[in-house]
């Protein structure tokens, strides 16, 4: 076991926990059929943060996925931020979040089972804040560590938020200050101070609820 490792090593890119780039995501996608399901309120079309589908004229359920590779060293709060992070996507659609499920990659030859057990243990923390289960999961031996979750809520069809409905004139607030990002790069670069890892890891591991 090579427990001197950091889990930041395994973060080859930026932005969010290595994401594919845009242009070559959309190249894949565009190889995809659009769903003739009419009860799919929300698919891949507008890039939502989430799919909605329709179960009546009152409920429609929302079904998310959101994983990455580490960006803290700090095992617990590593699993903390990834699952503020799927969570919230449910509430960025209009939702209310009912159960969530781990997906868990894990190069067991290289990090201990133990810091693996932590990151699932701040995702339950964080799972329990916001009132739902931590139903289960799926786990694989990987070569880098990723983790995340697959959450499910449910919302009134009517209450859908929508990327692509924006208007002019719209009103829009700032629920967090914005440059995250910014100090997540100098936490891998190792020049980020406590006092702003201490505002960073507040601001990530915060709910977007009402």
């Amino acid at each position: 076991m090579q427990e001197s490792l950091k889990l930041t090593q395994f973060s080859k890119g930026g932005g969010c926990g290595c994401k594919i780039a845009p242009a070559v995501l959309q190249e894949i996608l565009t190889t995809e059929n659009k769903s003739s399901f009419n009860q799919l309120l929300v698919g891949n079309e507008s890039s939502d943060d989430a799919a909605v589908y329709q179960l009546s004229d009152e409920t429609a359920v929302i079904s998310t996925t959101d994983f990455f590779v580490p960006i803290v060293d700090d095992a617990y709060d590593f699993g903390r931020i990834a699952a503020a992070n799927a969570i919230s996507d449910v509430y960025a659609m209009g939702g209310k979040p009912l159960m969530a499920i781990a997906i868990l990659g894990w190069p067991v030859d290289k990090l201990s089972t133990a810091e693996a057990k932590k990151v699932l243990e701040g995702g339950r923390s964080i799972c329990a804040e916001a009132g739902i289960p931590l139903a289960g999961g799926h786990t694989i031996d990987s070569s880098d560590p990723i983790f995340g979750l697959s959450v499910t809520g449910i919302t009134n069809p009517k209450q859908v938020k929508k990327n692509n409905t924006a208007q002019e004139g719209d009103v829009l607030f700032l629920t967090k200050p914005i440059g995250v990002g910014v100090l997540s790069t100098a936490l891998k670069r190792g020049v980020l101070q406590q006092t702003h890892y201490d505002v960073l890891l507040k601001q990530m591991t915060t709910l977007n609820k009402a």
